[in-house]
């Protein structure tokens, strides 16, 4: 997993996929498309957070735009995930990841031609689903043309794919973006698409699950959509409105009040996209909830830095994307180490030691504040952390079920990866610029600001970035309002961090109280 982003459990998904009779005859074929449609999903979402502060500055909107146009895409792609991977199952994996291909690049073209924000939102949440169907289905189309033997050689073809792109995209998009637009990040991908979806067509055979359930849990996924929307609603809105604000108060006790009804009615139906029953191993818990958390905080984190770099430090967007190469480097030259440690230790003390590892990158990554070179030292830390701790989390999850479910825990856990970044970002949004607007006034309050000074101060509440500068303003002025504005940013992502790190530590203490220690977690019994 050398993308922050990408889905811990991909692995999993590949080898839990049967093969199917002719599909083996387009191999080559199958795994080129696949790793381009992978690319799109993944790629999107590294470089986005990279373009962000300029987004911001050009279509004037506010931080919490910001945190729509990143969770909109993640909230539909969590929260269909699932379905996805049923329907492709069902319907045929060409076919849904044809659809889910189409779906993703007409979004993408509507994102690079949004006026407004609201426009890049409402494109932002097509893209998603889009995301929830060919990302599944990238991964099925390679478990249908591989047999078991072969698949770990796809997998290593795949996953060194994934890490040359990941690497490439932030460095490659902040590239576009200063030289370009932000637009053009999402025009590149309709370009993509074309190449995967002619190949797609013309080389690869249609191939299905012939045990898959009849039915989709359709009631599952529309209450499941509901619930986060409802409740990633109330967070973000709580920033502008208060927590006491009767909108806010009824969104968030909505969201709850669905997301009760998801469980009541995942217990109730035949094919339910989430099983209650895998809940009931502790260890399955367990890794979930150190998921969620740890994710949570990689996702929260890595959504605020890019502020921090680029309008803090002055740092190019190129320059920024390029702070993310330590971290993609290491990840993909460790991670397949980290697969060791598990037969060597087990999956407790990776599952502990990684995390908290992770939580030091943090806290590092907030300390530092020179050049480029002073993130390497922080961004590695934070690379090997996650190497220990991915190839332990996988195994595990495989571990804690019986084998004819790895697919659907696998699944599971990816939606819990996506939605802990979700949730995350809403929260951490409303107590940053809480934090922002109240570091601004206590710099106000402590130097002799003239009344021009203050005001163009204060048009920087509610953003994250520093805002034009009015023409009547002095150069010093104006050198005093960035300073203002820049400290003010700087202490806001460096706690945004520290409570990453947080997070962190407490994912290390939920695999410390719920995965087993010296072995290897016994895999569930199997079927009967």
């Amino acid at each position: 997993m050398s993308n922050p982003k990408a889905l811990p459990c991909g692995e999993v998904a590949i080898r839990s996929s049967p093969s199917v009779p002719g599909c083996a005859e387009v191999k080559s074929w199958v795994l080129a498309v696949a790793v381009l449609g992978s690319t799109l999903a993944f790629i999107d979402e590294s470089v986005v957070n990279v373009a962000l502060p300029k987004i911001e500055s050009d279509l004037r909107t506010t931080l919490a735009a910001m945190q729509w146009v990143i969770n909109a895409y993640t909230l539909c792609m969590s929260a269909l995930l699932l379905v996805g991977g049923a329907a492709a199952d069902r319907f045929g994996r060409r076919l849904i990841f044809v659809i889910g291909v189409s779906i993703f690049a007409a979004a993408s073209l509507g994102c690079g031609l949004a006026a407004n924000a609201e426009v890049l939102i409402g494109a932002r949440v097509v893209q998603g689903v889009g995301a929830a169907l060919l990302i599944p289905c990238s991964l099925a189309l390679i478990g249908a043309a591989f047999e078991e033997k072969e698949r770990g050689a796809a997998i290593g073809v795949w996953s060194g794919a994934s890490a040359i792109a990941a690497g490439a995209a932030p460095l490659l998009g902040g590239w576009l973006v200063d030289h370009w637009s932000w637009r053009v990040i999402f025009l590149i991908n309709p370009l993509l698409a074309i190449p995967t979806l002619s190949i797609t067509l013309s080389r690869l055979p249609e191939s299905r699950d012939p045990d898959a359930p009849s039915g989709i849990d359709w009631p599952g996924a529309v209450l499941a959509f509901a619930g986060l929307a409802s409740l990633v609603y109330g967070l973000i809105a709580a920033s502008d409105l208060g927590w006491s604000d009767a909108a806010v108060v009824g969104s968030v006790s909505a969201g709850a009040l669905l997301l009760g009804g998801f469980v009541l009615a995942e217990g109730r139906s035949r094919s339910p996209m989430m099983p209650l029953e895998l809940f009931r191993s502790r260890v399955f818990s367990g890794v979930n909830l150190l998921t969620l958390l740890l994710y949570g905080a990689l996702g929260g984190a890595f959504f605020f830095y890019p502020f921090l770099l680029i309008q803090a430090r002055g740092y190019s967007a190129a320059a920024a994307g390029a702070a993310y190469l330590p971290f993609t480097l290491v990840m993909g030259v460790l991670a397949r180490w980290g697969g060791g440690l598990v037969d060597r230790f087990g999956a407790r003390w990776p599952l502990i030691v990684g995390p908290a590892l992770t939580a030091l990158g943090f806290v590092l990554l907030g300390s530092g504040a020179g050049p480029l070179s002073a993130i390497v030292l922080p961004m590695s830390v934070l690379a090997l952390g996650m190497a220990i701790t991915v190839a332990p989390l996988t195994t595990t999850v495989m571990n804690a079920v019986p084998a004819h479910r790895t697919g659907v825990a696998s699944g599971i856990n990816n939606a819990v990866a996506s939605v802990g970044s979700l949730l995350l970002i809403a929260v951490l949004g409303t107590v940053a610029l809480g934090a922002f607007d109240r570091s601004l006034e206590r710099h106000l309050e402590s130097s002799a600001a003239s009344p021009a000074v203050i005001e163009a101060v204060h048009a920087a509440r509610g953003g994250f970035v520093i805002p034009p500068m009015p023409a009547s303003l002095s150069d010093e002025e104006r050198r005093r309002v960035r300073s203002i504005i820049a400290d003010s940013l700087s202490t806001t992502v460096r706690t945004m961090l520290w409570i990453a790190a947080a997070l962190a530590l407490a994912s290390a203490a939920s695999a410390a109280l719920t995965i087993p220690g010296a072995e290897r977690p016994a895999r569930a019994p199997a079927r009967a």
